[in-house]
């Protein structure tokens, strides 16, 4: 059995390991570990970007949504959750505010919303751009077609994001009903790519059913795919889902896959995620000291924050959106970090 310590220090020289090393690190690993692995991922985050925190202002627009994951709270299937949409007037608004606030870069999420073809999207983004010709828009609207994709992107779109979840076949399945392909999934991550947007995966870290060897595999999907973003978090349940009753995921092996990311992909854009925030106090400060560089504050209006809930007790849920700007200013002062007023693009 290798040292876990020479595996991060392989890792950090070659940005490489096989399945068999990536799970021993995942199934071996201690808190000195951990913590050594943090120091390694905080100094490449330090030396690539400086201690600047790039911002995105997230607008969760609607809530609605044609699938039925197992582990989401607006899952179809879910009759407890009241639904709505923003108008594209409201979601202008958003912008307008994060704007003053300083934010350059805007991410409009949904659940998979029938109700906004391709031509509200195109529209919504054109106008974005008009107003505001030096952000970034940034889209996480789920599994589209190529030709949705391409119209986002001619319309004016920048990045997308969407979650792979897992990277194990097998894994997917049992997160995910039996009307959802990880072909699929898979494929629209390469069709986003191949178009020429800048692209974010991610995974939940101790989903359901989740191994060691099931990480190992998200690490050697990241590896090959090469992501611009890379969005992680613990898993956490909710009180109207098949997995309600399961355990949440681990701060600690969650803050240890930030920082093997960073040390793999060093000029990644690694967000510290709201989901850390929700299960730690500081586990947003914990994220960026573990090598996170990037921050979402929530722009959405305090009306719909409590009905966008994927997982119980999500935080910033009542923050107006100047509270959560100055609040996250405020943390990544504390740690000796400063809010980067700019796109905040990859460079790599």
């Amino acid at each position: 059995m290798k040292n876990v310590r020479y595996l991060i220090d392989r890792l950090n020289a070659e940005k490489r390991l096989d399945k068999a090393e990536w799970t021993e690190l995942f199934s071996s690993f201690d808190e000195g570990d951990r913590e050594y692995a943090a120091e390694i991922a905080r100094d490449i985050s330090l030396s690539v970007f400086g201690n600047k925190i790039y911002i995105r202002g997230l607008i969760e627009f609607s809530n609605h949504c044609k699938n039925d994951c197992l582990y989401c709270g607006i899952r179809r299937s879910n009759q407890n959750i009241t639904r709505y949409r923003l108008t594209e007037s409201e979601i202008l608004k958003c912008c307008d505010e994060g704007y003053s606030y300083g934010f350059r870069t805007f991410v409009l999420q949904s659940g998979e919303d029938m109700f906004f073809t391709a031509d509200r999207i195109c529209g919504i983004v054109s106008s974005i751009k008009e107003r505001y010709p030096d952000c970034a828009i940034t889209l996480s609207l789920g599994e589209k077609s190529c030709d949705e994709y391409k119209a986002y992107f001619d319309a004016g779109a920048d990045r997308y994001l969407l979650r792979h979840e897992t990277a194990d076949k097998s894994h997917y399945e049992k997160l995910h009903p039996d009307d959802m392909s990880f072909d699929n999934r898979m494929d629209c991550l390469r069709m986003l790519k191949e178009i020429g947007y800048q692209v974010g995966v991610g995974m939940m870290i101790g989903s359901p059913f989740q191994t060691a060897e099931d990480i190992a595999e998200d690490m050697l999907f990241i590896s090959g795919f090469k992501p611009h973003m890379v969005g992680i978090g613990p898993f956490l349940p909710h009180s109207d889902t098949p997995f309600h009753s399961y355990e949440k995921g681990s701060l600690e092996l969650t803050l240890f896959c930030l920082s093997l990311i960073r040390i793999m992909h060093q000029k990644v854009l690694l967000p510290a995620t709201t989901a850390l925030g929700t299960i730690h106090p500081r586990g947003r400060e914990k994220g960026v000291l573990a090598g996170a560089n990037v921050i979402m504050p929530n722009l959405s209006p305090t009306s719909v924050r409590k009905k966008y809930q994927l997982y119980d007790n999500k935080i910033c849920t009542g923050d107006e959106s100047a509270q959560c700007r100055g609040c996250i200013e405020r943390r990544m002062q504390s740690i000796g970090y400063e809010v980067a007023v700019s796109r905040g693009d990859y460079n790599g």
